[in-house]
């Protein structure tokens, strides 16, 4: 089974710029403002390469 990338807004502090979302050049991460980031599904892999790098747990695997 194919694990997808989720996205916890929850433990996401919003006050700066996602580190995660410079991580992919192709764009599976975007953020806008402070806001949460947001998730392209279509060009995620699932290599779960954000969700190791996040250290708020924000970005999940499941």
């Amino acid at each position: 089974m194919k694990k997808t990338l989720s996205i916890n807004k929850d433990n996401c502090p919003k006050n700066h710029r996602c580190p995660a979302v410079n991580i992919f050049p192709v764009g599976v991460l975007s953020q806008v403002g402070y806001n949460a980031p947001e998730i392209d599904c279509s060009k995620c892999i699932s290599c779960g390469k954000c969700s190791n790098f996040c250290t708020k747990k924000v970005l999940q695997l499941v």
